[in-house]
């Protein structure tokens, strides 16, 4: 009963825009030519879209349509309310202009499916958990060993969740190590370690929807990782948290289970998502560790090139001046060339076995481009309507008196965003070209304010149960979604707590040389705290 409500509610508020849409041609005529936004620019009004997708994401936990309606939302309001206008608006300066502006980010996505295919094709990844199991010997090591390979997979969060999953879970269910623990470590190393790693899509993604604001994307992204709290802390967290040996909230049950009755599951039954076809078994643990670094090697090659290196221009300014979105594709694609042929003269798979690989790869990301898809438009939109001066003027009069309680003012509304919408990227669209307008560049306060919207998105996404990176990582354990949704949540919003409390002192220091340490040792007194409470309770 409670679907049927939600998709009458979808119907409805869908239903009530299309009339809108038809009954109040009229207000086009008052106002103004339909190019013209006129009164409603740069007012309340322009922060209807994202209100309204936001709004339906809660409702309906259905992310694409809530942001397409979002996007609607934005085009009637822009065009004023006239037909053709808003149609023109939808098609031109929301999804075509998204389409072409992502072009680049949606090669790299799909190369990297591909690539994923692949390894799973030859085998490799079974060899790889082969040998971890073999060598690995405790519960610790091999807790450690899967961090550590979802640290090292930074080019993506979906590349991390497909092969740390497939290739860690015969080594943690050696050692008796819950599925949701096993869940819990892939989305812990997925987005936060794409968040703080120039090197991977979410930097391009960041770089993307920086432009127009007046800043080089990817050095903006740099500049902002000493202030990414939650990203750092989780890893901080999670390195921690094994090597005290404790668990807590729901966690413990599943873990406690898994130590003493070899129940992996609690509740819930195993996902066969990722259950691999007839993979190859002559592959080694090579033929998984040299198509990533040759991945990450020419994807560093192709960046640099990009920003001008091979012409005469410094390292760290051909990196700082780059543009992600082309360097990335750039690498992927030669990375994708060399692997096959790697693969074909080691004999692995055949060529027709190759080229399968690539409509699998495609399959694997069409939720990634779908969601950059809608995200880009509603940032189209949004931008059309002017929601960043909206807000840069409603906290201007505040902002001299509040400016150092702003970042972390920010980073709750970016949790609360992506949250909400089950995706970090579309909180980036909406937040960035906001954020860019409060601060001037040339105050520390507007990295950290960055680093803040960055952390929050991240924190939302880790946290929602409808984000993407959340339900991978549920596959990649073929861990039950509510289960590891129910155990994450307890562990991200201490990660969360602490942040907030970070952000509250970095706008006052405003070094990233002393608060990162403080942070540090913040969040490792916070579990030191939680391991006796625990214990007094246990």
């Amino acid at each position: 009963m409670n679907r049927t409500r939600k998709r009458l509610v979808f119907t409805l508020v869908l239903a009530a825009l299309l009339l809108l849409a038809f009954s109040i041609p009229a207000f086009a005529a008052a106002e103004g030519e339909t190019e013209e936004v006129g009164s409603l620019y740069g007012t309340f009004w322009s922060l209807i879209p994202p209100v309204v997708a936001i709004g339906l994401a809660l409702i309906t936990k259905e992310v694409y349509s809530s942001l397409f309606i979002g996007v609607l939302c934005g085009g009637l309001l822009a065009a004023n309310f006239s037909f053709a206008g808003t149609l023109d608006v939808l098609v031109d300066d929301g999804f075509i202009a998204a389409v072409s502006g992502s072009a680049g980010i949606f090669i790299f996505l799909v190369i990297l499916g591909v690539l994923v295919a692949l390894i799973h094709k030859t085998g490799a990844s079974a060899a790889f958990g082969a040998w971890a199991k073999k060598n690995i010997k405790s519960r610790t090591g091999a807790t450690l060993a899967t961090f550590v390979l979802g640290v090292l997979i930074f080019i993506d969060d979906y590349f991390n969740c497909l092969t740390v999953g497939s290739v860690m879970q015969p080594v943690t269910d050696s050692h008796r190590i819950s599925r949701a623990k096993l869940a819990y470590i892939i989305d812990a190393t997925a987005a936060p370690v794409c968040m703080i790693a120039p090197i991977s899509s979410w930097a391009a993604a960041v770089a993307q929807f920086s432009e127009g604001t007046g800043y080089s994307g990817l050095s903006l992204f740099i500049r902002a990782i000493p202030y990414n709290f939650y990203s750092l802390l989780t890893l901080v967290f999670v390195v921690a948290l094994t090597l005290m040996k404790f668990d807590y909230g729901p966690m413990a049950r599943h873990e406690r289970n898994a130590m003493e009755k070899g129940d992996l599951f609690t509740s819930g039954s195993e996902h066969d998502a990722l259950e691999e076809e007839s993979a190859s078994s002559r592959g080694h643990v090579c033929d998984l560790l040299i198509p990533i670094i040759v991945l990450i090697a020419i994807c560093i090659i192709g960046l640099i090139y990009v920003g001008g290196f091979f012409s005469g221009v410094s390292f760290v300014d051909a990196f700082a001046d780059t543009d992600a979105t082309v360097g990335l594709p750039w690498g992927s694609l030669v990375a994708l060339v060399v692997t096959i042929v790697y693969m074909l003269c080691r004999r692995l798979i055949t060529f027709k076995e190759a080229m399968e690989c690539i409509p699998k790869g495609f399959t694997a990301m069409v939720p990634a481009i779908l969601i950059l898809t809608f995200a880009t438009a509603l940032k189209n939109t949004t931008v059309l309507l002017g929601s960043a001066e909206f807000v840069a003027g409603l906290m201007e009069g505040a902002a001299a008196g509040l400016a150092s309680f702003l970042p972390a003012v920010i980073f709750l509304v970016a949790c609360f965003l992506s949250f909400s919408t089950g995706t970090s990227w579309g909180t980036f669209g909406i937040l960035i070209p906001i954020v860019t307008s409060m601060f001037p560049a040339s105050n520390e306060l507007f990295y950290i304010g960055i680093s803040a919207c960055l952390a929050g998105a991240v924190c939302g996404d880790h946290c929602s149960p409808i984000s993407d990176t959340t339900i991978m990582s549920s596959a990649g354990a073929r861990c039950d979604h509510i289960n590891h949704v129910s155990t994450q949540m307890p562990y991200a919003i201490t990660v969360a707590l602490v942040s907030f409390v970070c952000y509250i002192l970095a706008g006052f220091i405003q070094s990233a040389w002393i608060t990162l340490p403080i942070a540090v040792i913040l969040m490792v007194a916070t579990l030191f705290v939680i391991k006796m409470v625990t214990r007094r309770h246990a």
